[in-house]
């Protein structure tokens, strides 16, 4: 878990893609948690984003620093709790200019099943499962 969570906090943007129907929707992302021994997001329960893992809960991120790069798929589930989102807030400070605890609006997004794939140009690989 470590691994992936720094590797994706070095890149500072990564990818997430879900499913919008049909076609796939990806855009860029820049918070990520351990929380309670699982990858977890934030979103606004108004965006598309959410809509869209409710839907199909179907996700992966993909996000690269060099030479190297990441993939990491599962199905991402709401898990947010007054803890979950304190634990985003003090993480991120920042966050608090967009979202509070019990505000009916900041979401707390776990990706279960998770598996990590690790590459890179030279040939390298390495596999961790979440």
């Amino acid at each position: 878990m470590n691994e992936v969570i720094e590797f994706l906090n070095d890149c500072g943007v990564f990818f997430l893609s879900t499913v919008d129907g049909d076609k796939p929707k990806v855009r860029p992302f820049g918070f990520v948690m351990d929380y309670d021994g699982k990858l977890c997001l934030c979103t606004s329960n108004k965006k598309p984003t959410f809509s869209q893992i409710k839907a199909n809960p179907a996700i992966e991120i993909c996000a690269s620093k060099g030479p190297k790069w990441v993939r990491v798929n599962g199905n991402a589930v709401v898990c947010t709790t007054p803890e979950s989102q304190a634990r985003a807030l003090e993480l991120v400070p920042m966050l608090t200019s967009m979202y509070a605890v019990g505000d009916e609006l900041f979401e707390i997004i776990a990706i279960e099943n998770a598996v990590a794939d690790f590459s890179s140009m030279t040939g390298e690989s390495h596999q961790v499962v979440l």
